[in-house]
């Protein structure tokens, strides 16, 4: 019965193995206590990495600018013809079809469609995270 009483009181975390994990719940901290661990460990809200900042929970910071300026930012060199004349874009556009012409069939791992597929994606996916890295770095003065 006592043993009821106390689960009601404290929340019961499962724990790997079947072993329970107690939170117990001050101000605001979270003490954890295990069979694992000897003493209760003591959990801080915020996360604090360094001595200078605590970690943003907010650690996205999305905006919209950077994803429409970084697409502008990719497509724009992307296009130029300096393929044997022809675009990496103009390459990737131009593989879809050809591989939608057998719809039901996969492309096969060979197909050029692949190499340009990959590539313009990890073009594009550099320059969205080095513009937010761009645009957010400016906003909170890192380079003032």
């Amino acid at each position: 019965m006592a043993a009821a009483m106390a689960s009601m009181t404290t929340p019961v975390v499962a724990g790997l193995g079947g072993s329970a994990l107690l939170a117990n719940r001050t101000s605001s901290k979270v003490q954890l206590t295990s069979a694992f661990v000897p003493r209760a460990v003591q959990v801080n809200k915020p996360l604090c990495v360094s001595r200078v900042t605590c970690f943003n929970r907010d650690w996205l910071r999305k905006d919209l600018s950077v994803i429409g300026f970084g697409l502008i930012g990719w497509l724009a060199p992307s296009s130029l013809p300096v393929i044997n004349g022809n675009s990496l874009t103009g390459l990737f556009l131009g593989s879809i079809g050809p591989e939608l012409a057998h719809f039901p069939t996969g492309p096969a791992l060979t197909s050029p469609f692949w190499l340009w597929m990959v590539t313009w994606h990890v073009g594009l996916f550099i320059v969205l995270t080095l513009g937010q890295i761009g645009f957010k770095g400016r906003q909170d003065g890192y380079w003032s």
